[in-house]
């Protein structure tokens, strides 16, 4: 799944070690990020204050594919990079662009230097919004021969497009979803349903209205098979003027980028959520039944332990009886022999 954080950690990271003078010998490095983005940073050892930042990415639509870095993200490149890098023409053999960067030009605070770090890392981001927003601003809707305006592909994610359709008074973005797991498709359709209920409230009118179906919408007719065949339904946004103006621009564009990474990174965070909870849920259950069952093991003893008292005072009552008849028999069947031969001597030497 695609980040949706504009900054490269890894770029971050590299531009960190060469800044701080940790490399002492020559510098030189490929990158490879999600969506076949490549980068080469070069530096030397007799000026490490000096590094070369190359980049090559796919175009977003294979309609406008090309190897050079269109005109429009070239001059956002420059003027987004004007105070910390330098657009090096023509570019490493390659790569669509490559940039100079000075860290002796960078200012001496250490926030404002990772600040500037942190803006050359998002370089990806720069480069990409800036195709999507000519796309989004300045083509003119192509109309099929049905009344229809063709549908343009945006890959920024493999195997995962959508699509942007281009009218005079909107643009719709569709995007097919697709998911993995049955239970993620129910938890994404719940989503799906709840965020077009809140689109429609009056109280965020002004964001962009979506709609969600389960079947492709007719504004993808005659697109292929393999682009229509979803588990999660597709979903619709609708984008006007307003929300392409001054500094929502950016936000607009990168919005729509990343918007199938959010939507996943959202159900996994839901996922988890319920599966902690059920977790937690058996755990106080299996708590609770252990308890009981200790609880009734003591129970049993104690009636067990009372019933055997019973049963030895019995035993033990029976037992003190028994013996005593058995003496009091034992007495009177020794004692009346002699008796009985007491008075048969009387009885034969009478007095």
């Amino acid at each position: 799944m695609a980040c949706f954080n504009r900054v490269s950690p890894a770029l971050v990271e590299i531009l960190n070690k060469l800044q701080s003078g940790e490399s002492l010998t020559d510098f030189d490095h490929n990158l490879y990020e999600y969506g076949s983005v490549r980068y080469n940073i070069q530096a030397s050892a007799s000026s490490p204050q000096i590094v070369n930042l190359s980049t090559w990415m796919p175009p977003l639509s294979p309609q406008f594919s090309s190897d050079c870095l269109p005109d429009c993200a070239l001059q956002d490149v420059k003027r987004v990079y004007l105070d910390s890098a330098q657009v090096v023409e023509p570019s490493k053999q390659g790569y669509m662009l490559t940039l100079r960067i000075n860290f002796a030009e960078f200012p001496q605070r250490k926030e404002d230097r990772m600040k500037a770090i942190s803006d050359i890392s998002s370089l990806q981001a720069v480069i990409l919004s800036s195709q999507m927003k000519e796309m989004l601003w300045n083509l003119e809707p192509k109309y099929t021969g049905n009344g229809m305006c063709n549908p343009i592909k945006i890959v920024y994610q493999p195997k995962e497009p959508f699509f942007v359709i281009k009218m005079l008074e909107k643009t719709t973005v569709i995007y097919p979803m697709r998911f993995k797991d049955d239970t993620d498709v129910v938890l994404a359709t719940s989503f799906f349903q709840e965020l077009v209920d809140v689109s429609n409230l009056e109280a965020h009118s002004k964001a962009p209205r979506c709609t969600w179906s389960p079947i492709p919408p007719p504004e993808l007719r005659g697109e292929p098979f393999q682009y229509l065949t979803t588990n999660g339904g597709f979903v619709s946004l609708e984008i006007f003027s307003q929300h392409m103006r001054g500094t929502k621009a950016e936000n607009t564009v990168w919005n729509l980028l990343t918007f199938v990474s959010y939507v996943k990174y959202h159900v996994k965070c839901i996922r988890s959520f319920i599966q902690r909870k059920m977790r937690r849920r058996q755990e106080n259950l299996t708590e609770v039944i252990r308890s009981a069952r200790i609880r009734g093991d003591e129970d049993d003893k104690k009636h067990q332990i009372g019933g055997h008292k019973n049963v030895k005072k019995l035993m033990n009552f029976s037992r003190s009886k028994m013996f005593k008849k058995r003496y009091e028999v034992h007495v009177a069947v020794v004692s009346y022999p002699n008796w009985t031969c007491f008075l048969d001597k009387g009885a034969t030497n009478p007095s």
